[in-house]
């Protein structure tokens, strides 16, 4: 192999090393932690989509509306 593929090899064995290290250095959270943040995350998600199809809706409906009317 070349020189440039080696020296690809190495930068990659390198940053996959960093990697390992930097990975026990991070607090992670608890088990419990993480369920309330996961809902927390879901009951958001379920608000914006109602939200959004409502929105969704009321558009249609005006879109609708004129369409039918000649407008």
């Amino acid at each position: 192999m070349n020189n440039k593929v080696m020296g690809w090899i190495h930068q990659g064995r390198t940053f996959l090393r960093d990697v390992q290290s930097e990975a026990k250095r991070v607090t992670w959270l608890g088990m419990r932690q993480t369920a309330a943040q996961t809902a927390v995350a879901l009951v958001f998600v379920f608000i914006i989509a109602i939200y959004l199809g409502l929105v969704d809706l009321a558009l249609s409906r005006a879109v609708s509306y004129f369409l039918n009317f000649g407008f």
